[in-house]
């Protein structure tokens, strides 16, 4: 290794380090470390400990900082021996890298202060309905109800009949007599779960086809070792078919955001290449309004 590459830690580096108060760590801006070409100066050192640190855990994460540093150091004077050839690129993506993030920066400021982040129901509605071929299930899913009871419990049969039945007055019989014999009761009659998760909550075997249960919206019955399970399936959406709407607001929301934002982005870009033209600050030259001085030189050399 080169002698410029090895490491020179001046003897303020051991002070520093057995210093017990951080004040008397930066007593003036000497070297405290060179490597690679570089020097870490004490200012350096200084802005990188941590408010609050003194006495020993000062002393170590300054010894951990140096040690890094020296680190970092020296594999950037190898790196920069090894690629010398690549410094162009490098220089190039670290342009590009430093643009794009000025344009992100730029395009969020203008989103920020424009955007309406406001989505109504039929804005998303008819979004849905313009692309509904666009979501489809990968999976059958179902809204219905279980509910587990004891293996003898006397009134089961009439437990049933209510759980099956269409009239509110029976479906509230049919709720407080869950709630009276604390029967655990899964209600998902208001939104769609994935079929593989509602069996979850049955008695089921996990390799078995249990597709022949969304046949029918009548009260089903499966039994354990322990407990009977009436369960009821009211809707089903089968594999292939649309995903139903309730499910997509959240994704379609971010769609339409994106959309806008990009109207917002677009609009600001026109706006400014506009401005830009009438205030003579872009020109595109083509072959009819080929600058007077390039056309000259090029006549001359020929």
């Amino acid at each position: 290794m080169k002698w410029s590459a090895k490491i020179a830690v001046v003897a303020g580096v051991l002070l520093l380090a057995g210093c017990r108060e951080l004040p008397r760590y930066f007593a003036g801006d000497e070297v405290i470390a060179r490597a690679g070409g570089r020097e870490l100066h004490r200012r350096d050192v200084r802005n990188a400990v941590p408010q609050g640190l003194t006495g020993d855990d000062s002393a170590a994460y300054i010894r951990m900082y140096v040690d890094r540093w020296v680190r970092k150091q020296l594999k950037l004077e190898e790196a920069e021996e090894l690629f010398s050839t690549s410094a162009d690129d490098i220089d190039r993506m670290v342009e590009e890298y430093r643009q794009a993030l000025l344009i992100r920066k730029l395009d969020q400021h203008y989103v920020d202060r424009s955007i309406d982040t406001v989505f109504t129901d039929e804005e998303i509605a008819a979004y849905y309905n313009a692309h509904k071929g666009d979501f489809r299930l990968d999976r059958p899913i179902v809204k219905g109800r279980i509910v587990r009871l004891g293996l003898h419990y006397r009134q089961a049969v009439k437990l049933k009949t209510l759980m099956n039945a269409k009239s509110a007055a029976q479906q509230r019989d049919f709720r407080d007599i869950c709630a009276k014999n604390d029967f655990t009761v899964y209600d998902f009659s208001e939104q769609w779960i994935d079929f593989p998760e509602y069996l979850s909550y049955l008695p089921t075997l996990r390799n078995q086809n249990y597709d022949a249960l969304l046949a029918t919206s009548s009260v089903q019955e499966m039994r354990d070792s322990h407990s009977q399970y009436y369960f009821q399936i009211d809707a089903v959406r089968r594999e292939g078919e649309p995903i139903p709407l309730e499910r997509l607001r959240p994704t379609i929301r971010r769609i339409l955001f994106n959309q806008r934002q990009g109207e917002v982005i677009r609009r600001h870009e026109e706006e400014l290449y506009e401005r830009a033209l009438d205030e003579g600050n872009v020109r595109i030259y083509g072959e009819e309004d080929t600058p007077k001085e390039q056309t000259e030189t090029e006549q001359t050399e020929k």
